[in-house]
C-alpha cells in the first residue's frame, strides 16, 4: 500500500515521530533540501532512531539522503543502521548513480547484518537529462522497484513558469511514467506544492487518469486526498465488476466482446477492470 509518499522535515523529531499517525503510507524523513546545512548532522544523528521508531510503529521507513558526493555517504551510514525500506536518491543524473548508490547499500547491509537486497532505491527524477534517462535509471539495478518525478526542482531546471495546474510540467509527467512502465517499475507522481485543496484533489485526479498509482507530498494533510483518490471507489469497484460479468458472459457465448450500458466492452477494458478490483484487493488487505 504505497498510494502517499510524504516528506518530512529530517531534523524536526517530533514532527517525524508524530507522523506515524498520519495518513501517509510511506514516511520519508528528509535529509536533503528540507534540512539547512547548519542542522544537517543533526538530521543525520536522528536517522536511526526516526527509522527504527517507524518500523516499530508497522510503517514503511524510508529515508532520502543527500547526493553521496556532498554527505550522502555519512546519511546512508547512519540510516542504514535501522534498515530502511528504501533510499530515495535525489538529483540521480543517470544509472552510474544508482549502481554506485547499490554498491555502498551492498557493504552496510552487509556490515549491519541486514538481509541482502531487503533496501529498495527510489532514484529522483528532476532535471532534464535525468528525465530523458528515467528508463536506464530504472533498470541500473534489481533495488530499484520505484522512481519519483520531482516538481520544483524540475520546473526549474526547464526554466518553465510555475502554476496550480502544473501544465507546464504536463510531458514530463506524461513522459516519465511512459518510462517507469516500460522499465516494469512503480511511477512516483510529483508534489503538489500549493495549499488549495480542491486543486490537489483535481492534480491527483489528472495523475491517476494517466495511471499513476502513486503520489508524493510535502504537507501530511495532503494524504488524505491522495490515499482517497487513488483508493478505487465503491463505485468504481461495483463498475468493474459489471465490465468484467459482462466480458466473462459475453466470452462464455464464444463472443469477443460485450455490451454494457450503450457502451462496448472489448478486452483492454476488461483488462483494466480487472486491475482495478485487484489493487482494491490488496489495498483493502493492507
Amino acid at each position: 500500500m504505497r498510494r502517499s509518499w510524504l516528506f518530512l522535515p529530517g531534523a524536526e523529531r517530533d514532527a517525524l515521530i508524530g507522523a506515524a499517525k498520519g495518513a501517509a503510507d510511506v514516511l520519508i524523513q528528509e535529509l536533503e533540501d528540507f534540512v539547512p546545512p547548519a542542522r544537517k548532522d543533526e538530521a543525520r544523528r536522528l536517522a536511526p532512531e526516526i527509522v527504527a521508531a517507524w518500523k516499530r510503529d508497522r510503517r514503511l521507513a524510508a529515508v532520502r539522503i543527500n547526493p553521496l558526493d556532498r554527505g550522502g555517504l555519512a546519511d546512508l551510514e547512519a540510516a542504514m543502521a535501522s534498515g530502511p525500506d528504501a533510499v530515495l536518491l535525489p538529483k540521480t543524473a543517470g544509472p552510474t548513480d544508482v549502481i554506485a548508490l547499490a554498491g555502498e547499500i551492498d557493504r552496510l547491509e552487509g556490515a549491519y547484518r541486514l538481509a541482502p537486497g531487503s533496501t529498495e532505491i527510489v532514484p529522483n527524477i528532476e532535471t532534464a537529462r535525468a528525465l530523458m534517462q528515467t528508463y536506464a535509471i530504472a533498470r541500473a539495478s534489481p533495488r530499484v522497484v520505484a522512481c519519483l518525478v520531482a516538481s520544483e526542482d524540475m520546473a526549474a531546471d526547464l526554466g518553465a513558469e510555475r502554476g496550480p495546474d502544473a501544465s507546464e510540467l504536463d510531458y514530463v509527467r506524461r513522459r516519465f511514467l511512459l518510462e517507469c512502465r516500460a522499465a516494469e517499475v512503480v511511477a512516483i507522481d510529483c508534489p503538489y506544492t500549493y495549499g488549495d485543496a480542491a486543486g490537489l484533489e483535481a492534480d491527483a485526479r489528472f495523475a491517476r487518469r494517466l495511471g499513476y498509482v502513486a503520489k508524493s507530498a510535502v504537507a501530511p494533510e495532503h494524504c488524505f486526498v491522495i490515499d482517497r483518490v487513488f483508493t478505487p471507489s465503491r463505485d468504481e469497484r461495483a463498475r468493474a465488476r459489471d465490465i468484467v460479468d459482462a466480458f466473462e458472459t459475453a466470452k462464455a457465448k464464444g463472443a469477443a466482446q460485450a455490451r454494457l450500458g450503450g457502451a462496448l466492452i472489448e478486452l483492454p477494458a476488461y483488462l483494466n477492470a480487472k486491475r482495478l478490483l485487484e489493487r482494491a484487493k490488496r489495498l483493502g488487505a493492507a
